[in-house]
């Protein structure tokens, strides 16, 4: 079954923001319900949503949106046109409310449906963005929502690169988050379908911490990657650095 939300969206099952504290997370200029999603909002896609290369890009698709966060990140921060897609029936729903609940729903549409089974009404994407499931080989949740939503049975890396050859345009940019092992093997394996690592920013949780994620940014083009790193807190919990309040303080209230 294929659904496509488009702006309006008839339903009756909106939970009020404040029956539960988790039901939902306020932005400076949305809010994310999250109540129907198994994965809520998380630090990974804040990063993506506030790094991504926006500015120019006139068409961006937005692989796995669930609650629909990095999607109205990216409406927030350019003028593009937006296609979210999420194969999961509850998190397009949520998805879905979010956006139409957003001063952005003209400008994104919401569609349900897996990467490997979309077609696009248009032409190709200047941009595209994924904060993919990544656990690749390791004990499984027991809650089946959840499981699906942290590991790549339904989208591996090979999906990813055969989907964003098949929708990015020729100059276009593919942008992702993975933790550091699997980021690595992507930038592996992504060579095999000749795209190429052009830009890495490594994120360290602190500043004597290992680097735990990489946002990595992927063309057509050959050459050696920009490197940037970003440390989220100082050493205490909650005591952030510069350089990530500056990078997230369009979005988050308490900065």
């Amino acid at each position: 079954m294929y659904y496509k939300f488009t702006g309006q969206l008839a339903t009756n099952n909106q939970q009020p923001a404040a029956k539960m504290a988790n039901n939902y997370f306020r932005f400076k200029q949305f809010t994310i319900h999250q109540d129907k999603c198994a994965f809520k909002v998380g630090t990974d896609a804040v990063l993506l949503g506030a790094w991504a290369d926006v500015p120019g890009k006139k068409r961006i698709l937005d692989i796995g949106t669930g609650t629909g966060l990095i999607a109205l990140m990216l409406a927030q921060r350019s003028n593009a046109e937006i296609v979210a897609i999420e194969p999961d029936y509850d998190s397009f729903i949520q998805a879905a409310e979010n956006v139409r609940q957003s001063k952005w729903s003209s400008r994104i549409k919401v569609e349900n449906t897996l990467l490997q089974d979309y077609i696009p009404d248009n032409s190709r994407f200047d941009l595209i963005v994924t904060n993919p499931p990544y656990f690749i080989d390791s004990f499984k949740n027991p809650d089946p929502a959840e499981s699906k939503a942290r590991h790549n049975d339904s989208l591996t890396h090979s999906d990813i690169l055969k989907g964003v050859g098949r929708l990015l345009d020729k100059d276009g940019l593919l942008q992702l988050i993975l933790p550091y092992d699997e980021g690595n093997i992507f930038i592996a394996e992504a060579q095999e379908y000749r795209f190429y690592c052009n830009n890495i920013l490594k994120i360290r949780p602190t500043q004597s911490a290992v680097i735990r994620r990489l946002i990595l940014g992927f063309s057509r083009k050959t050459g050696m990657p920009a490197e940037h790193f970003l440390t989220i807190e100082k050493g205490k919990r909650h005591e952030f650095t510069d350089d990530y309040i500056s990078l997230t303080k369009d979005f988050y209230l308490y900065f």
